[in-house]
């Protein structure tokens, strides 16, 4: 238990700040890109003490700040999970497969339908995939309603380039056992040639070009009104963009969960408000709400 004195004893003698700029140098030199800090565990850490009280054992090498740091520089592997840790924490990703069930199988039958009225091509979006689960979820799900290969488009975007890589790879050093969970459930997909009609793509929401096509089908998951997107008005910006990336007819898909200090700053309603007001005919879909473009 990390208690105020403890805290306290840890910011007298191991400052939080100092040892942030360290290791934010070191987050700067390792990766070749200019990384997102509200996702390591300084971001929002009181204390030197809960930064390293959180970590997972393994990475509990040395509690002296100093000490790690020599030894995530020394050891190449040990660097590497650590870099995915900070940057794909489990409080992003959650469990990986099966975080909204509901509109999974809400989303089944749409697509089914869809196929059935005579649609020859489909291209879906999963934006905020995170490390690509739920993306691969989509594609399980387009196989099970029908949907050949040469008819099928999915992307996953996010804005973390090892989320990308962790996408794409199915890699996942700093959870191995994940890691073998996720490439076992994605091999017969794999197989079957689906990682032909996948693609990852490191995306910024807030900075993209609603331009870039027309999809059938885009899923939101975990982001809206969350820890990261909260302000109303890029909420709504958000939600702008996504809608007019919408051929007609298409549909936007939006769930999170989040706990409910989070919901009642944005509440479902106010989501729906937002789908409404870009035009879009909304229902429950799950455990989250969609939006048809007529």
């Amino acid at each position: 238990m990390i208690t105020p004195e403890i805290r306290c004893q840890s910011e007298v003698y191991l400052p939080l700040a100092e040892i942030s700029r360290a290791f934010r140098r070191f987050y700067a030199q390792s990766l070749s890109y200019p990384p997102h800090h509200y996702s390591s565990p300084f971001h929002a850490a009181l204390s030197w003490a809960d930064v390293y009280g959180g970590l997972p054992c393994w990475l509990q090498q040395t509690p002296n700040p100093a000490d790690f740091l020599e030894l995530l520089l020394a050891y190449p592997s040990l660097r590497a999970c650590f870099l995915f840790y900070s940057f794909l924490p489990k409080r992003y990703n959650g469990a990986g497969f099966g975080r909204y069930p509901e509109q999974a199988t809400w989303l089944l039958p749409i697509l089914n339908a869809w196929l059935r009225s005579g649609k020859r091509s489909i291209r879906c979006l999963d934006a905020a995939c995170g490390s690509g689960e739920g993306t691969w979820e989509l594609v399980e799900m387009l196989g099970k309603s029908g949907w050949q290969l040469d008819q099928a488009r999915v992307e996953g975007w996010t804005i973390e380039p090892l989320e990308v890589y962790a996408a794409s790879e199915q890699s996942l050093p700093h959870d191995l056992k994940r890691q073998q969970g996720y490439r076992l459930r994605v091999s017969y997909m794999k197989e079957l040639g689906w990682s032909e009609r996948v693609c990852f793509k490191a995306v910024d929401l807030l900075d993209c070009n609603s331009s870039s096509g027309a999809y059938d089908l885009i899923v939101c998951n975990g982001l809206l009104g969350g820890p990261i997107i909260n302000a109303p008005d890029v909420v709504a910006g958000i939600v702008k963009t996504l809608v007019e990336m919408l051929a007609p007819g298409g549909c936007l898909v939006a769930a999170s969960q989040f706990h409910d200090g989070w919901k009642k700053k944005t509440p479902e309603e106010l989501l729906r408000g937002l789908f409404e007001i870009s035009g879009l005919r909304t229902e429950q879909a799950g455990e989250g709400i969609a939006g048809f473009r007529i």
